[in-house]
């Protein structure tokens, strides 16, 4: 059976800001600014949480289908690092505010950045043991850098967004290998959240970690698939994206460890292979686990795709968990994908001060985990809410009232 992504949106939040002012606003090293490979990062309001987003990324998908279609949808996985409940998972706000069907298994996963990933397989699994013959899953990554590292080189790519995926049996998007997936992992404290207010870890573990992930996962991947070739095998490639120099200097050592290759031919394949996944990445910032599969869609609204091309995926979640697999777009992909318009959803974002950013942040921070009774002041950010929510019909936070969350279309 064919397997894989029918549908793919990401959204991207309301407003952003210069990565460099963000350099320039604290102080920070700009020797080491371009290493970052940053343009802009996406900035969540008040108003928003891991189930607005969710919602907002996965409506234009729902909205496209039939009633039938919808009903067909009998799993709802949310994949998240910033749930607002230890109990209560987002897939049950998610499945509600998208008028889903009441036949339908629903629950949230977690493990960092890899969450997208094992969602994406779980529902792949689902859809390809036919034990409901037409059954669609919908997979939703969700995640909020709600309290950014201030005054960190982690500050300018810390970001907000959500990627929602239709998984059947008819992989418009995506068709997986199914079976072609190597995995890696291990116990590792590289970067974790404590607490709501605290994203922490040591950088330089985290590089290695994800390094160490990458090889050896793509050799477990050698292991099942007979007959790989690096350069052959995959005529594009597309990272977990934390920041583009990190995925730049992690194909670089796969280029000189696989290929004993250096220089301008490293380069020239970056160019061609990976750079086309990266540019959405570069005005959006590090949204989790939602990472590699902006990266995904960047790669398929960016690369020349006029004939079936296969993929090869990486997936890193700090922890950590990975996994290098690999799929096969076609020339249908762009068109079905160009519908959702996510770069010029990028575009209308709200162009922050660094001013703007200070306040917004200081507002944020009110709205960690935990909250039992709030309503949103929306005089706070209301020239982002003016400029890009009023009126468009996007899901916004209101209150929480009881613990209870409570949200409304814009």
């Amino acid at each position: 059976m064919r397997t894989g992504i029918e549908s793919i949106n990401f959204y991207g939040g309301p407003a952003s800001i210069s990565a460099r002012s963000i350099f320039e606003g604290r102080g920070l090293d700009l020797s080491r600014f371009d290493n970052l490979m940053m343009d802009r990062k996406s900035v969540g309001v008040a108003c928003e949480d891991a189930v607005t987003n969710g919602v907002n990324a996965a409506k234009p998908i729902i909205d496209a289908l039939s009633d039938e279609e919808k009903n067909r949808i009998e799993l709802v996985i949310t994949a998240s690092e910033s749930g607002v409940d230890f109990g209560k998972s987002l897939s049950t706000y998610i499945h509600d505010y998208l008028g889903l069907g009441r036949n339908c298994r629903l629950f949230e996963l977690k493990q960092a950045c890899y969450g997208g990933t094992a969602g994406l397989h779980m529902a792949a699994c689902f859809v390809a043991s036919n034990v409901s013959p037409g059954a669609k899953a919908l997979v939703i990554a969700t995640d909020v850098a709600r309290a950014a590292a201030k005054s960190t080189y982690g500050e300018p790519s810390q970001a907000v967004g959500a990627i929602a995926m239709l998984i059947s049996d008819k992989p418009d998007i995506l068709e997986l290998d199914f079976g072609a997936t190597g995995q890696y992992s291990y116990e590792v404290m590289d970067t974790c959240r404590p607490l709501p207010e605290i994203e922490t870890g040591n950088p330089d573990l985290s590089l290695l970690s994800y390094l160490d992930c990458l090889e050896n996962s793509y050799k477990n991947y050698k292991q099942k698939v007979e007959g790989v070739h690096f350069l052959e095998t995959f005529d594009y490639l597309a990272f977990h994206t934390p920041f583009g120099g990190m995925v730049k200097g992690a194909h670089r050592k796969l280029m000189h460890d696989e290929m004993k290759l250096r220089g301008a031919a490293v380069q020239q394949d970056f160019d061609k292979r990976v750079a086309p996944a990266l540019i959405y990445g570069m005005q959006v910032g590090n949204v989790y686990s939602a990472a590699l599969y902006l990266g995904l869609c960047s790669l398929i609204d960016h690369a020349p795709v006029d004939d079936y091309r296969r993929v090869g995926l990486f997936s890193y979640g700090s922890g950590c968990s990975s996994e290098f697999y690999s799929g096969v777009i076609g020339p249908d992909s762009a068109a079905k994908l160009g519908v959702m318009n996510i770069g010029g959803q990028l575009d209308s974002r709200y162009e922050l001060s660094f001013d703007e950013y200070e306040q917004i942040l200081d507002q944020n921070v009110e709205w960690l985990f935990g909250i039992r009774d709030k309503k949103v002041d929306f005089s706070g950010f209301s020239r982002v809410y003016e400029h890009f929510f009023k009126g468009k019909g996007y899901l916004v936070l209101t209150e929480v009232d009881d613990f209870h969350r409570k949200y409304a279309w814009s």
